[in-house]
């Protein structure tokens, strides 16, 4: 019986159409759910910069990190590059055990910047030379004359080494518009000292979806 009065209430609907009222009921319905929408979408594009932003500061923080590791025994005080060899492979401090190159350019590194991070971010990605970090040793030859082994490369030839491989660009401004601070530094200070680049952070003044602002993070 029920299915029947639907029936012939569609039939009905179906020759005369709707009335004003219905119509007006029904765009107010769905500008409802749009409206409802629209926020749901636009969380959800802020939440996606938001894990970006997340990410790229977790991988410069472990380039930079990387770099200091490789900066330890690198270019002892007083000491010149194409200097004494020796001299050259004195490790200044303990190396850790993760880093298997040595930084091998005293340019990069001046008085001021004593706990040798990084002096700019592009040096992270333009690169630097490196060493072989501790004693050379040889490998043996292959069975046949004239074969080279990996292991018989040169360990004193310089490479370069690149701990990022292009410049991070900012999800939230959408350029790489960092603000940094050196290790000499402390974290509510707003300009840089251009000593080395000890942290950076996003310069958006935008509050995150938990509260918190991204130049904090």
């Amino acid at each position: 019986m029920f299915f029947r009065v639907v029936s012939d209430r569609l039939d009905r609907r179906g020759t005369c159409g709707f009335t004003l009222l219905e119509l007006v009921i029904t765009l107010s319905v769905l500008a409802v759910l749009v409206m409802g929408a629209i926020p749901l979408a636009q969380n959800a594009v802020k939440r996606d910069k938001e894990m970006r932003l997340r990410e790229t500061l977790r991988m410069v923080r472990n380039a930079i990190d990387e770099f200091r590791r490789d900066s330890v025994g690198a270019c002892p005080q007083g000491a010149l590059r194409g200097g004494n060899p020796a001299a050259q492979n004195q490790i200044v401090g303990i190396s850790d055990p993760r880093s298997r190159v040595v930084i091998d350019d005293c340019t990069i590194f001046d008085t001021e910047n004593l706990d040798r991070y990084p002096p700019t971010l592009e040096m992270l990605v333009d690169g630097v030379n490196v060493r072989q970090r501790g004693i050379n040793v040889s490998g043996g030859r292959g069975l046949n004359p004239g074969d080279t082994q990996a292991t018989d490369e040169n360990t004193d030839q310089d490479v370069k080494k690149v701990y990022l491989r292009e410049m991070p660009i900012d999800p939230m401004t959408g350029k790489s518009d960092w603000k940094f601070r050196s290790s000499y530094q402390d974290k509510d200070s707003d300009t840089w000292d251009n000593i080395n680049v000890f942290d950076l952070r996003s310069s958006s003044n935008e509050e995150a979806l938990n509260g918190e602002k991204y130049s904090d993070w």
